[in-house]
């Protein structure tokens, strides 16, 4: 089967950085569906696995947002049958989507919403989990309570859909940050109520301090520190996706603030008690999208699955300039 690894951690603009290469094709075995990919999405781990982490052997694929439809299940799987069209985030710590066909334990994956095509929905399950697990099971946003939350940098992936999930399914205000004129525009269009600079003062924008119940720092966290404890009022909760270099947690005390992490691959990663509510979730997901409740966050669409694609997708990403989501969609002839 196609697909796209490397051998090496290299920076983008290396020849070598991604490779289109030939894989033997797995079999199903256990829970485990095997689909054939038609539509992947890029996200920022994958820059981060690609510039860091070394394969075992062989080449890494990376990759870890697919739609495609199921060829073969294992014995033991009970959710799915041949044929059906699914979606899902993966599994950080196996063989990625960016490959024609793909090994992924069964309570991690859906049935795709059927009403948008496989490319847009393809930019949304890992960024889908991310923001729901931050906001219900991270945050436990008391949905019908009338509270406020500030998402930093809402213009991205996981920012584009967590505005979206906390405008359908809470009371939250929600209050959004973006730099450029046109990051601006497509919050509102998502539903945010308020949208400010995060590269200004915000408590300034707001015009007061103490009146966020709930900030998500979604990129940057260590630069926008000083902001969050000025804004989140006392007792309030602080969550966080990035990976600061430094981060002193003692400035949380004072306000009584709790801090949560939230990293979508630790249900999969130890095969949680409650591994199976990424299906859940991403089965209710789907239903939301073809009741119009939830559009995509499709940025751009780059073409084939290939190697010359991914690295251009993987630049953009870097720059820190992608707006939504870019999606990859069919591998060449």
């Amino acid at each position: 089967m196609k697909a796209v690894g490397y051998q090496v951690n290299l920076p983008i603009e290396n020849e070598d950085s991604l490779q289109d290469i030939t894989l033997d094709k797995p079999s199903a075995a256990g829970r485990d569906l095997l689909v054939k990919v038609n539509a992947v999405s890029v996200n920022p781990v994958d820059t981060k696995i690609r510039s860091n982490v070394a394969p075992e052997s062989g080449y890494k694929v990376i990759g870890w947002d697919a739609v495609g439809v199921v060829e073969q299940i294992g014995e033991k799987v009970s959710l799915f049958n041949v044929g059906d069209l699914v979606w899902y985030a993966g599994d950080l710590t196996r063989s990625g989507t960016n490959a024609e066909y793909q090994l992924v334990d069964e309570r991690i994956v859906s049935l795709a919403p059927t009403s948008v095509s496989v490319s847009q929905a393809a930019a949304l399950p890992l960024t889908t989990l991310t923001a729901w697990e931050m906001l219900f099971d991270r945050l436990r946003v008391d949905k019908d309570a009338e509270q406020s939350i500030l998402i930093i940098g809402a213009a991205g992936g996981v920012g584009s859909i967590m505005v979206q999930l906390a405008k359908k399914l809470t009371n939250l205000k929600v209050i959004a940050t973006a730099s450029r004129s046109a990051s601006v525009e497509w919050l509102k269009q998502l539903g945010a109520d308020q949208v400010i600079d995060h590269n200004q003062s915000m408590s300034e924008q707001l015009g007061m301090t103490d009146c966020v119940d709930y900030v998500v720092s979604l990129n940057n966290t260590e630069q926008h520190m000083p902001e969050v404890m000025k804004l989140i009022k006392p007792q309030g909760q602080f969550g966080l996706i990035d990976d600061p270099m430094s981060f002193d947690i003692r400035a949380l005390k004072q306000k009584s603030v709790s801090l949560h992490w939230e990293f979508m691959y630790t249900r999969s990663m130890f095969e949680t008690d409650d591994m199976q509510k990424q299906h859940d979730i991403l089965q209710a997901v789907a239903r939301m999208i073809d009741s119009g409740e939830v559009k995509t966050t499709l940025g751009e669409h780059f073409g084939a699955i290939n190697a010359a694609n991914l690295k251009r997708a993987h630049a953009l990403l870097e720059s820190q300039k992608a707006r939504g989501k870019i999606v990859l969609e069919g591998f060449n002839d």
